[in-house]
């Protein structure tokens, strides 16, 4: 049984014959009746305008006050705005805050392949859609059908997708400004000898949460991350890498994140991609290489000698299979560079005060170096990630001059820290994603 019934009048025209208009309200409370006793969320979608072929033709909208129709509003919300992407968008924010997931959406034949496609765009797999065909005894000015029914064209696809984008390109920023966290260690130039200028080098970063358009909770605002299993689909994540992109200076076209596996294969760029990895290296200018967290550790590295850099995500497996060497190790092999020239910069991540356990695997961190674990003894001891990853850098031969996982914000805890950082610990299995970036300028 549908959770949210979705009826689509975006289209429809009403001439002044009072039988169109008792025809309509015979057919929404049809559906109100049959649908109202489960559906937790009844919604009437149309146009907040209508350009009028006839004088006596009126939009939806400007029927509402009259006619028995704002009785039955009582029981249908309306969304009514000027684009397709708009009102569904804002249905979308509706259905989100009751947490539904199984929608019906009642619409006419000739409309269906068109509503679908923006559902596409605007919906991820959490959700369930049933379709069902508007029945409404068809007159010359009520709801016109086209002559042909088609899937719509490349260029109508484009055209969508068009609306949607710039319907999100104008929404405001949630939770605040846009924040990137940089470190010192990483020059944005390189300082050459007189009488040469200084050299550009990097473009790199730590994200918060804050300056993106992801508006639910767990996933607010600046989420860079979208999956079948989250709420959040692509085209606001895309919409969240553009502001970033444009806030960091970086092309948001060329831009590569880590298909992460929690172990520790590290894509070489330039060579066969793996179908997953936890590290990347790569001495391209242009390209902008992250990785994610939200809580597991995203690290940054650098060789301003070289002019080569890199990415892991280290989560609690991926630290102890030895991810952040494993590219470092890339680094080196690929790319010719000397480890004491090798920057190494740890992102926000959960920290000891919040991480645990099970006894077992605490263990093996114990093994690294005890003051990585406290309370070893409990059922579930507290792990410290971001030690045991410095240690292992330290014991490869990383300077440890050279590693920043303190100060400022970087050392932060994700999980302690809901008004900066998405968590997974903290927020379950629907949580946003930070990432780390960093690009070699052009």
């Amino acid at each position: 049984m549908a959770e949210a019934v979705l009826v689509d009048l975006f289209g429809l025209k009403l001439d002044s014959q009072q039988i169109c208009h008792q025809t309509l309200l015979k057919t929404l409370n049809g559906i109100h009746c049959h649908h109202a006793p489960k559906a937790k969320f009844l919604c009437i979608m149309c146009c907040s305008y209508v350009t009028q072929e006839r004088d006596d033709e009126q939009g939806l909208c400007d029927w509402e006050a009259g006619n028995g129709f704002s009785l039955l509003m009582r029981d249908f919300e309306t969304v009514s705005n000027p684009s397709m992407a708009a009102s569904l968008y804002t249905i979308k924010q509706k259905i989100d805050e009751r947490n539904l997931s199984h929608i019906k959406v009642i619409v006419p034949e000739h409309r269906k392949s068109f509503m679908k496609a923006f559902i596409d765009q605007l919906f991820t797999g959490v959700y369930d859609f049933e379709f069902e065909d508007l029945q409404v005894a068809w007159r010359e000015s009520l709801l016109k059908p086209a002559t042909e029914i088609n899937a719509p064209t490349t260029h109508q696809l484009e055209e969508i997708q068009n609306e949607i984008e710039t319907y999100l390109r104008g929404l405001p920023a949630l939770k605040g400004d846009l924040t990137i966290i940089r470190s010192p260690l990483i020059p944005d130039r390189l300082f050459t000898r007189y009488p040469l200028p200084s050299t550009d080098i990097f473009i790199h970063g730590f994200t918060t949460r804050t300056g993106g358009i992801s508006y639910i909770p767990t996933l607010s605002s600046l989420n860079l991350f979208s999956s079948s299993k989250r709420r959040d689909p692509k085209v606001v994540v895309q919409e969240n890498l553009r502001r970033l992109a444009n806030a960091a200076g970086f092309n948001a076209e060329k831009f590569y994140r880590i298909k992460t596996d929690h172990a520790n294969e590290v894509w070489v760029m330039g060579k066969k991609e793996p179908e997953s990895y936890d590290g990347i290296v790569t001495n391209q200018r242009g390209v902008t290489i992250t990785a994610l967290g939200a809580d597991c550790i995203p690290i940054v590295f650098a060789d301003p000698v070289k002019t080569v850099c890199g990415v892991a995500h280290s989560g609690w497996k991926g630290t102890l299979l030895g991810v952040a060497m494993a590219t470092v190790n890339a680094m080196t092999a690929e790319y010719g560079c000397n480890l004491e020239d090798i920057i190494v910069v740890l992102g926000p991540s959960v920290g000891p005060c919040c991480f645990t356990l099970p006894r077992e695997s605490a263990t093996s961190f114990h093994n690294l170096h005890p003051s990585c674990v406290r309370q070893l003894d409990s059922l579930n001891p507290y792990v410290d990630i971001r030690k045991a990853t410095r240690i292992l850098l330290e014991r490869g031969g990383i300077l440890p001059q050279n590693i920043q996982d303190q100060k400022g914000d970087l050392d932060l805890c994700t999980s302690c820290h809901p008004d900066k950082f998405f968590s997974h610990v903290r927020d379950g299995l629907n949580f946003g994603t930070q990432i780390g970036f960093i690009c070699i300028r052009e």
